[in-house]
């Protein structure tokens, strides 16, 4: 028995001991309290950029963040507690009314968070600060392409764009739908000068090749390359609505609104059917691009545009498929159509990101592929014809672009170029959209850049045209 009693009292001294090794146990539940493990954003994060954010708090057990507590949590510097959310092991607090430059503290007294057991959480008190927008671009821009090893056109064209940026902006226009230069064309047979880039979409890659559209006729990319223009083109990316279906689009519903079920983050998980698709796909337009690259022709490439769409500036979110699963989900699509592209041997691409950030409100950099994915950042503007509203955008997205040329991508219905210039919006290119009519005479009203802007973008000596270029690009 003795024996027994020994062995008991043992156990319990060690109980005991273990005990008074926890002293963060709560006396009246002991259960510990919960532990924050980290934050999103960083305590001390910095250069942070938007008027608003969401503050993510990541503990090591559920936790509940009580309603009659919630007032206590607090931020400095004039911002304000929109809105508090627990769940499962996560605490989220909207914050809005930040300001460039300022600093901030969101504090959560003790007792603000709490686990499920009634065992509250120390306090918590978390800073960041806001980028500062000094209205100077203040831009270092890099010396040379994302593409490693890039073909020597595209070498020397990158070169030719950085030596006009700041300078003066080189003119473009988009293909009539999609593989033809007839938009082009009408501009320089109404003005007698030509655009100095012409843009090109494969919209239609699920058809090609048929007796209507081959991407695999490069006819007339090489001819306008051949004739001193340069390249760009995009893709308009049309997926199955649903597996299986035969119906394709690029929005996030048809025309006769049906949902798009295509997953941008289920893509790129192999073996789903969305992966299948996305495969197939890349495969055939990095064949198609090959054709170019053989050619010697570059391709200022800008796929996956205006991913944001509505998410920042009326909080509805995107209208194309690839932005629908929000910024991790579009990031990591563009980075894997980067590296596969990679690996697949083209190296004649110029990667144009695009953004809908206008103003310090709306900013959408969160869907940024990064510096190591992207050459240029690009703005699409339709319907402002104001120059000083059109200049400050530039300074804006500018201003978010620390190395990387910012340019015109699409634009409609705006001031002509030269009054744009002269208020400061040093586009690199600009390219307005085509018309969706067949009219090329030249009264025809264009929706988007009719023959008198045209006349009038010309007449600014801020504007290249094809006939400026230099020979040595081609």
């Amino acid at each position: 028995m003795k024996h027994i009693s020994y062995a008991l009292t043992a156990v319990l001294s060690a109980i005991l001991a273990f005990s008074c090794q926890t002293p963060e146990e709560d006396p009246v539940t002991g259960a510990e309290p919960p532990h924050l493990v980290s934050s999103s954003p960083e305590d001390g994060a910095a250069d942070l950029v938007g008027t608003s954010l969401d503050l993510i708090l990541t503990f090591d057990r559920n936790v509940m963040c009580p309603t009659a507590e919630r007032d206590r949590i607090a931020v400095s510097g004039g911002a304000q507690i929109a809105n508090i959310d627990a769940y499962m092991q996560e605490v989220t607090i909207g914050i809005s009314g930040l300001e460039q430059g300022s600093d901030y503290t969101v504090t959560l007294p003790a007792g603000t968070v709490t686990g499920y057991e009634n065992n509250p959480a120390e306090e918590i008190s978390i800073t960041f600060t806001m980028k500062s927008f000094s209205g100077d671009s203040g831009q270092e821009i890099a010396g040379t392409l994302v593409t490693e090893d890039p073909i020597p056109a595209a070498a020397r064209l990158y070169d030719y764009l950085r030596s006009v940026y700041g300078t003066r902006t080189l003119s473009g226009a988009m293909a009539h739908v999609n593989w033809n230069t007839d938009e082009a064309q009408w501009i320089g047979q109404c003005t007698g000068k030509y655009p100095a880039i012409a843009f090109f979409d494969y919209v239609h890659l699920a058809d090609s090749p048929t007796d209507w559209i081959d991407y695999g006729d490069i006819t007339p990319v090489r001819e306008w390359w051949e004739a001193g223009g340069l390249v760009g083109a995009g893709w308009h990316w049309n997926v199955p609505i649903s597996q299986g279906s035969t119906e394709l689009t690029f929005n996030v519903e048809t025309d006769d609104g049906k949902a798009n079920t295509f997953s941008a983050a289920d893509a790129l998980i192999e073996g789903t059917w969305e992966n299948a698709v996305l495969e197939a796909d890349l495969e055939k337009i990095a064949d198609y691009l090959m054709l170019l690259q053989e050619a010697g022709i570059p391709v200022i490439w800008r796929p996956l545009h205006e991913a944001a769409g509505n998410t920042y500036t009326y909080g509805t979110g995107a209208w194309f498929w690839w932005g629908a699963d929000g910024a991790d989900a579009y990031v990591a699509l563009w980075r894997y159509m980067f590296d596969w592209f990679k690996a697949a041997g083209l190296r004649n691409l110029i990667w144009v990101w695009t953004t809908q950030t206008s103003s310090f409100s709306d900013i959408d950099f969160a869907f940024y592929p990064g510096d190591d994915y992207v050459d240029i950042v690009g703005k699409d503007i339709y319907n402002d014809a104001d120059a000083a509203s059109l200049a400050g955008q530039f300074s804006t997205v500018a201003s978010l672009s620390e190395h990387k040329m910012v340019t015109l991508s699409e634009l409609g219905n705006v001031a002509d170029m030269g009054p744009q210039w002269d208020a400061g919006a040093q586009w690199l290119f600009f390219m307005p959209w085509y018309d969706y009519g067949n009219d090329y005479t030249a009264g025809y009203a264009h929706a988007h850049a009719d023959i008198g802007w045209w006349t009038q973008t010309f007449a600014s000596d801020a504007v290249i045209d094809r006939s400026e270029l230099p020979d040595d690009l081609f």
